[in-house]
């Protein structure tokens, strides 16, 4: 393969899927780990990017009085089957660990497939009255799920994330938890990511094993197709009574604790490819881009080097004293090679610097997005870089809400549905449903599009259900998903 074939990114409305893939490749993000099946290896641009979404995220959860902990990789197989709709939600995916130290296992380990089981075992250990309640706990691990069908960050046997596992007095207290989460994610997620989301409530098919509720949030990509970028359950007391958490209340009395979990994991990442990206490469919002501006010196025939290097490298680090996340290119290449890789990468702005620059007291700029270079006075350059970024990180946002907007319709018959949905076609679709796992079920399997989230913030609209025709109380959210 030539090296201009390889560095070709496929054009989104030719081939989506090997768009998505030429981007991270070309982004140099990530890699398949071959030698493993459906692992993948996080390159040093891509786990940047994960490092600044975990800086966010962890500083969110502790401003909520979350702590972080870890615990064991491996679980034993008992503790997986004491929860029964735990074992049969997760048995299909399970790794287990049957010999270890040249020797059969007297118990077979299962590998962290989620730690709710494990948690719970200590929980029981730790938690004795309602004064050690709330117990608010976070872990930021990898998981292994042996997936049948994976793709890099969207669905790989092994990932990385965070769980968060709580536990609770009382059900309301669990509850709020829950809620609380589910919002700080979707903060996240629009303040960070620049990537719209709708928060709601999963149905009972697509709950976690053994919650009695999830909630997620769904965002929608370029495709149309929606992604579910973070969940939070309510475990109930399920496994505080299959673990035997209990705690002695105020009148004395033994009972068990009230349980939450919640998650984001490396998911996210393949949510900021595809809600930003384009036919060029990579584009990331400045809050997540590990390099927000990428210095490029101009050298010229009988120019001195020294003075151009000497230049950028004082913004470099008047940039980095003001929190802004700057390179300084001085790599051997021509300057049209560094203009292409850092804009694969997703750098949202890159600025120049040559001769007739410093003989201008100026730089030339260019965003990620635009065509035309700008010429900008070094004059307070700090803060006009800053006020770019700032207006870019909104720009993508609003640019993700507009097209989200425009691809979302309320529905009313199943036939128009079913043209909605045809072939590879997906958009997000409102829609009476009336409830049953049966209708879910048969819309699932007619039409490949699933039922994303009751939303929470969707006003009651009475209507009927356009299969069955029973009278419902508001819209669901469908679509085709990842």
């Amino acid at each position: 393969m030539s090296q201009q074939s390889a560095s070709r990114i496929t054009p989104r409305a030719e081939d989506y899927s090997r768009w998505y893939l030429d981007v991270i490749r070309q982004g140099d993000l990530a890699e398949p780990a071959e030698v493993v099946k459906g692992a993948m290896v996080i390159k040093p641009h891509g786990f940047a990017i994960w490092e600044k979404i975990q800086r966010a995220l962890d500083d969110m959860f502790k401003e909520t009085g979350h702590q972080n902990a870890y615990f064991p990789l491996l679980i034993p197989e008992s503790f997986i089957k004491k929860e029964a709709e735990h074992v049969d939600g997760f048995s299909p995916e399970l790794a287990v660990v049957t010999h270890a130290g040249g020797k059969e296992l007297e118990e077979p380990y299962v590998i962290r497939p989620t730690s709710e089981t494990i948690i719970g075992h200590f929980f029981q250990r730790w938690i004795e009255s309602y004064r050690d309640l709330p117990l608010l706990i976070n872990q930021w691990a990898n998981v292994m799920r042996w997936e049948l069908r994976t793709r890099m960050f969207l669905r790989t046997s092994e990932f990385l994330w965070q769980e968060g596992h709580t536990a609770h007095a009382n059900h309301a207290e669990a509850k709020e938890e829950v809620q609380r989460m589910l919002r700080i994610y979707a903060r996240f997620a629009e303040e960070w990511m620049a990537m719209p989301v709708i928060c709601g409530e999963k149905t009972a098919s697509e709950r976690f094993a053994g919650a009695l509720e999830t909630y997620s949030i769904e965002a929608m990509m370029q495709d149309g197709k929606a992604l579910q970028a973070g969940t939070s359950h309510d475990l109930g007391q399920n496994f505080g009574k299959a673990f035997d958490v209990t705690f002695q209340n105020e009148k004395g009395e033994s009972e068990h604790v009230w349980q939450t979990s919640w998650g984001v994991s490396t998911r996210l990442i393949g949510g900021l490819i595809m809600t930003h990206s384009d036919d060029n490469g990579l584009v990331l919002p400045p809050k997540l881009a590990p390099v927000q501006v990428a210095i490029i010196p101009i050298l010229a025939k009988n120019c001195d080097e020294n003075q151009i290097f000497s230049a950028c490298d004082k913004i470099q680090e008047e940039l980095k004293a003001e929190g802004i996340s700057a390179v300084c290119d001085k790599r051997d290449y021509k300057p049209g090679y560094k203009y292409h890789e850092w804009e694969q990468k997703g750098a949202p702005m890159r600025i120049e610097i040559g001769p007739r620059d410093l003989e201008k007291n100026q730089v030339m700029m260019k965003g990620r997005l635009e065509q035309e270079k700008t010429p900008l006075s070094m004059d307070n350059l700090r803060g006009k870089i800053q006020a770019y970024l700032d207006k870019y990180q909104t720009m993508l946002f609003e640019r993700a809400k507009t097209r989200r907007e425009e691809s979302t319709i309320n529905i009313d018959t199943y036939d128009e549905f079913k043209n909605v949905f045809a072939g590879q076609n997906s958009r997000f679709v409102y829609a009476h449903w009336d409830g049953s796992a049966e209708t879910e079920a048969k819309i699932k399997e007619e039409t490949k599009a699933t039922i994303r989230c009751i939303p929470l913030d969707q006003p009651e609209e009475p209507g009927h259900c356009m299969i069955s025709g029973a009278p419902t109380k508001k819209r669901v959210l469908f679509a085709k998903s990842y």
